[in-house]
């Protein structure tokens, strides 16, 4: 803890001790940071002991950004610290330094950057780079970016470098080098005759490519060995439209990528695929959303050999709603790359003021669906299984629906303003999930859960708000029935208070029937929030985006500080 006090007390000192005005003539700085800590405690009945501790009582991840601008220039740096990672976080982590910095300049129609950078390709299926600091994700590149609009309505991008890979620094054969193109065309802006138009067309293509140097892999069947080469430049590209026309909004892109066998897919030489479309209608008080996707072995990684959440190159957008209570996250969706199909649609409705249904200040219905299934696979050849390594892989009609079911979930929730001191809502989901694929349990049957959520906050005054959340699920499968129980208690805007109790007491096994209780409380002063917890953590997926970190159970304390200058 000696080294988080440190850390605490010069992120503090540096933050009240600089000036964001005058650091250079007429420059500005800012930044912010944020710590997080755990301290491990021993729990029998969650299987943690002082042996499987192994000495690592707690844990720390911490960051540090700090920016420098003045007029179009500005320049950067994140210095980071995992001392050791939080339990749940990769390893190799570990360690401390600046993993990312940059320097930029940004004209009326020209930016570059050198050093690191974050960027997005249209929706992503070819190229996004982002950082994700709740899922130790982080994918930036190092290199060079270059952003250009040589006319109205034209808009232009260009990079190179390679990706973050941890600590570790790019050497000539560890991972790939990255570039990317990509071009964007407001129609609107550009041809004169359309401006006045009220329909707004954007059309847009990329293109992405990764240099490997070249790796061998052998296989041996029966008594022949077989070596064959993965191929050195792997190329992706991609189409886009976007139609919108007063409430509606039309958002479609297709990408392909060729052959890029990998430990993801199994070193299968099958070209990918991805199509993503989302159709969607809004006014005052009504909105809705319907949305389908194919993903199609569309891994894109600048590492062939690797696995983990690491050197992804692309986005594959899950199409699930991501929940914010606690147990429908028990069952969060992980997007499968080598394989599925999806749907989703969303409602949005809110029953006008003072009508007999809606009340005095209306009352909002949402509903959400979404079904992902595996890809229907067929061999290529007769003899040769489904996804042998060194193959094609295997053939599978671009419209259809395997009927090996990933994912399902129907959930509906209705929120009213009964005065001016409360409000309610209550919601419903109907869940299936398949924990074989997602959470990689084989052998484990298909999850049914229903689960029903009351939520509601009394305002005691103009600062004061008590907050109660109950859940219940319920299902015959995994870790059988919970039951939740939250009260939060908020004096607006320095204190937050809340007691938890998560009770697993359907679990078939009868020693797992446990409470996952937490206490927290938290101080907000001007830009800085410190919060300290004391609780068990249930193990299971944490996901955002589709993108999903395992989670260990733990108990002890948890010290969240944020702050920015």
């Amino acid at each position: 803890m000696k080294r988080l006090f440190v850390l605490t007390t010069l992120f503090a000192f540096y933050a009240g001790g600089i000036s964001a005005q005058g650091f250079l003539k007429g420059g500005q700085v800012h930044g912010n940071f944020e710590i997080d800590a755990q301290y491990y405690q021993p729990d029998d009945k969650l299987g943690i002991t002082d042996s499987s501790l192994a000495g690592k009582v707690y844990g720390m991840n911490a960051f540090g950004n700090l920016i420098y601008t003045n007029g179009g220039f500005s320049a950067g740096l994140r210095y980071e610290a995992y001392l050791p990672p939080l339990n749940g976080f990769d390893a190799r982590y570990e360690g401390q330094g600046i993993p990312y910095w940059f320097a930029g300049y940004q004209g009326d129609k020209f930016e570059i950057t050198v050093g690191h950078f974050y960027e997005q390709f249209g929706n992503g299926l070819v190229l996004r780079s982002y950082e994700e600091w709740a899922l130790g994700y982080d994918n930036n590149f190092n290199g060079a970016r270059i952003k250009y609009q040589p006319f109205d309505g034209v808009y232009l991008k260009a990079l190179a470098g390679t990706q973050r890979f941890f600590w570790e620094p790019y050497e000539d054969d560890n991972r790939g080098i990255v570039k990317g193109f990509d071009a964007e065309f407001y129609l609107n802006d550009m041809i004169p005759g359309l401006r006045e138009k009220k329909t707004r067309i954007v059309l847009g293509g990329s293109f992405v490519s990764k240099y490997e140097k070249a790796k061998t892999k052998s296989i041996l069947v029966d008594t022949t060995r077989y070596v064959y080469e993965f191929p050195e430049n792997v190329a992706a590209m991609a189409g886009r439209v976007n139609l919108i026309h007063g409430g509606f909004n039309l958002v479609g892109e297709y990408a392909y990528k060729m052959n890029d066998p990998s430990a993801m897919n199994g070193f299968i030489y099958k070209p990918g695929e991805a199509l993503f479309t989302s159709l969607s209608y809004s006014q005052k008080g009504f909105g809705v959303t319907l949305s389908a996707k194919r993903i199609d072995n569309m891994s894109f990684k600048s590492g062939i050999l690797e696995q983990s959440n690491a050197l992804d190159i692309n986005y594959l957008p899950p199409l699930t709603k991501q929940h914010l209570y606690s147990l429908p996250t028990l069952y969060p969706y992980a997007t499968q790359p080598n394989g599925e199909m999806g749907v989703q649609a969303q409602l949005v409705y809110t029953i006008p003021r003072k009508s007999k249904i809606g009340g005095k200040y209306g009352t909002k219905i949402e509903v959400n669906y979404s079904k992902i299934n595996a890809l229907e696979k067929e061999a290529v050849e007769p003899g040769i299984p489904i996804d042998s390594t060194g193959t094609l892989g295997y053939r599978s009609n671009f419209f259809s629906f395997g009927e090996l079911e990933y994912y399902e979930d129907l959930n509906i929730k209705l929120s009213r303003k009964f005065n001016s001191k409360f409000k309610a809502s209550v919601s419903y989901f109907n869940m299936k999930y398949n924990i074989d694929v997602i959470e990689g349990h084989p052998g484990e049957p298909m999850v049914y859960a229903n689960i029903g959520v009351l939520d509601m906050t009394y305002k005691l005054d103009y600062t004061k708000s008590l907050r109660l959340e109950l859940q219940g699920l319920f299902t015959e499968q995994d870790r059988g029935d919970w039951a939740t129980v939250l009260l939060e208690y908020n004096v607006a805007p320095k204190w937050f208070f809340s007691i938890m109790d998560e009770y697993n007491y359907g679990n078939p096994d009868d020693d797992m029937q446990l409470h996952y209780y937490n206490a927290a409380v938290a101080y907000v002063l001007h830009s800085t929030r410190i919060a300290l917890s004391y609780g068990r953590q249930r193990e299971g997926l944490l996901c955002v985006g589709g993108v999903c970190r395992q989670v260990p159970a733990s108990n002890g304390f948890t010290l969240n500080i944020t702050s920015s200058f």
